[in-house]
């Protein structure tokens, strides 16, 4: 009997998928066994990859760990183990940029099993109740919190650390800029004032506990009762959007549109990976493979809580009915999703200027702007080793 051990993230989202594949997997190939360990949310976003790729032949990780993982270790680039013609039709494929933010320096780290961006959440129910529609501009937001408090409800915005600074580089990208495109600076000022001066206006008249919540958190309280109307930027959990998952159901939109008309919000999802200081790598690799599958995604992935990243999946109707077309209505968000940076270095960025901007929202944007712009671009310029480009090389 072959075991693997495999971790990923501490959710239905997380878990769900994985081990129905696991079970099905099994039933096909009855020498593998595939178990299944969970971490936070937060571990999965800043755990070293290097560290649990001692101890799990298969690893779900996050895109911007990429770079890093690369360059300390531990992981099987997959287009050393897996044909070419899967790994052009995974591409091929894509929601949005998710298979591109598993690549880099010419090499594929791991498989975009799940994909997924800020996008905006909101409850039919309530918005009838505020007589409203799903707001497609910043704007529209704004006036939106304003009519939910006329009757007891609120827009809301996670904006924890981390969500705070994803929001604010999308917010950057809505705005006519794409951030960290250069060495000295995340973004123009103008751009960068106007951005906070957005997030700040909107956090201050949304549900006061946003700066505490992630997005499951916020989804969790969408779901259970009546204070949250809409939200227009968390990563989305098609879990929330099922009958009976929660008490209420959350329906899925594109995040507020851009100055292109285009909806934005940054990239998010997850990618299995193999490690290389493991047993049996060959045997990780095809299970990865199979969680991949565009056949697999559509059933058994979707079915057991997973949220896929093969884009067939994300436009099967049947895998549309079951979560009340979610996956369709979001999907325009995800095709013009921002992709971060994934150099080595920049999850401590990520880190240092997300407690940056969450501080700046959470002391109610009462410090100068530039004062937390000029922090950012210092954070910025150190993450930065002499030579490191944004995206696959």
């Amino acid at each position: 009997m072959i075991e693997l051990r495999g971790t990923t993230w501490d959710h239905p989202r997380g878990l769900g998928g994985v081990s129905a594949v696991a079970e099905a997997y099994g039933r096909a190939r009855p020498d593998v066994r595939v178990s299944w360990e969970v971490r936070s949310l937060q571990a999965f976003a800043d755990h070293p990859v290097e560290r649990l790729a001692e101890r799990y032949d298969l690893i779900v990780l996050d895109h911007p760990s990429v770079g890093e993982a690369a360059t300390a270790g531990g992981l099987v680039p997959l287009d050393a183990h897996l044909d070419a013609d899967y790994l052009d039709e995974q591409r091929r494929s894509s929601v949005g940029p998710s298979a591109q933010s598993y690549a880099w320096d010419g090499r594929v780290w791991a498989l975009a099993i799940d994909a997924a961006a800020q996008v905006a959440t909101y409850r039919p129910d309530l918005l009838e109740r505020c007589d409203a529609e799903v707001p497609r501009t910043w704007d529209d937001v704004e006036r939106l919190a304003e009519r939910a408090r006329t009757v007891g409800s609120w827009v809301a915005f996670p904006a924890i650390s981390v969500d705070a600074i994803l929001a604010f580089l999308a917010i950057c990208v809505a705005l006519g800029e794409e951030p960290c495109a250069g060495p000295e600076a995340v973004v123009g000022r103008g751009v960068g004032r106007d951005a906070l001066a957005t997030m700040g206006r909107v956090v201050a008249a949304s549900h006061p506990e946003s700066t505490g919540w992630n997005p499951p958190t916020m989804l969790e309280r969408m779901s259970t009762t009546d204070e949250v109307v809409y939200c227009p930027l968390a990563f989305g959990y098609l879990n929330y959007a099922r009958d009976g998952f929660r008490p209420h159901v959350v329906h899925g939109a594109p995040g507020p549109a851009g100055l292109d008309g285009s909806p934005r919000g940054t990239l998010g999802g997850a990618g299995l990976a193999v490690s290389s200081l493991r047993p049996n790598v060959e045997h990780a690799v095809g299970f990865a493979a199979s969680v991949a599958a565009p056949g697999m995604q559509r059933t058994a992935y979707v079915e057991g809580g997973g949220q896929p990243g093969h884009r067939t999946a994300w436009l099967d109707p049947a895998v549309n009915a079951s979560c009340n077309s979610f996956l369709a209505d979001t999907l325009p968000g995800l095709d013009a999703a921002y992709l971060r940076p994934r150099h080595a270095g920049f999850l401590a960025f990520q880190d240092a200027g997300g407690d940056l901007v969450h501080a700046w929202l959470r002391d109610g944007a009462g410090a100068d702007a530039d004062d937390v712009l000029d922090a950012l671009d210092e954070r910025w310029r150190a993450s930065r080793p002499v030579g490191a480009m944004r995206g696959s090389r």
